[in-house]
């Protein structure tokens, strides 16, 4: 979703009618109005994927927030759907899965990468295999990695009481990204598939999700606001 677009005055009034007292809150503390169109697109645009793929009116759907402050739907109950929401300047973005842990992550590439950022927050391969490459191609790489890393602590639910460290991403062209755990992380790597887009040329987007059995086939859709 290309939030910037989104300018119809009678369509964002619509996205604000559906706003719960609590969300109109959290809207209203936003200094800036650029973070409150995006607050308030990002919360339009949920709502609406939840009703086409639940079939029910989008000002129906209630959301709640764990103690880790993730979302997850409260209304209609029992409903089987998980996801997950990223936005960054510009755009937004919505994994949707049939139940199931699934994280997503959109960042926009023209945000110069601090160069000490790997060595605090990566794992020691990551920062490794980053500095062994071309100066000229860090950069993009340095997003892959922060959007893959970024996607999965979200399918986890736990925030940062998951170290960044304390796993790493092979990017090494043998496939699709995988992950590998370090000791004091004990997870199943074998249950973890990620995919990464390019959905513009300026923002890199990645989706991590457990599965339970086959692999699951992963599309990116754009999505229009209505």
């Amino acid at each position: 979703m290309h939030s910037d677009q989104v300018r119809d005055a009678a369509l964002l009034e619509r996205c604000a009618a559906m706003l719960t007292a609590d969300e109109r809150a959290r809207h209203d503390r936003f200094v800036f109005a650029k973070d409150r169109h995006q607050f308030l697109v990002t919360r339009g645009t949920i709502r609406s994927l939840a009703a086409r793929y639940l079939g029910v009116d989008p000002a129906a759907c209630r959301f709640e927030a764990d103690r880790y402050g993730r979302p997850s739907l409260a209304h209609p109950a029992g409903a089987a759907f998980a996801f997950n929401l990223s936005h960054t300047a510009g755009l937004v973005a919505c994994a949707i899965a049939r139940g199931g842990e699934i994280g997503v992550d959109v960042e926009d590439t023209t945000r110069d990468a601090h160069g000490d950022l790997p060595r605090r927050f990566f794992s020691t391969a990551e920062a490794d295999a980053l500095e062994a490459l071309p100066a000229g191609e860090r950069q993009a790489r340095f997003y892959e990695y922060w959007t893959l890393k970024e996607a999965y602590i979200k399918a986890r639910g736990m925030g940062l009481s998951l170290p960044l460290d304390g796993f790493s991403m092979l990017l090494d062209g043998a496939g699709p990204p995988r992950i590998r755990f370090l000791p004091s992380l004990p997870d199943d790597a074998a249950s973890w598939q990620f995919a990464q887009f390019r959905p513009t040329p300026r923002h890199c987007l990645a989706v991590a999700v457990r599965r339970r059995g086959a692999e699951r086939t992963i599309h990116l859709r754009e999505f229009t606001l209505e």
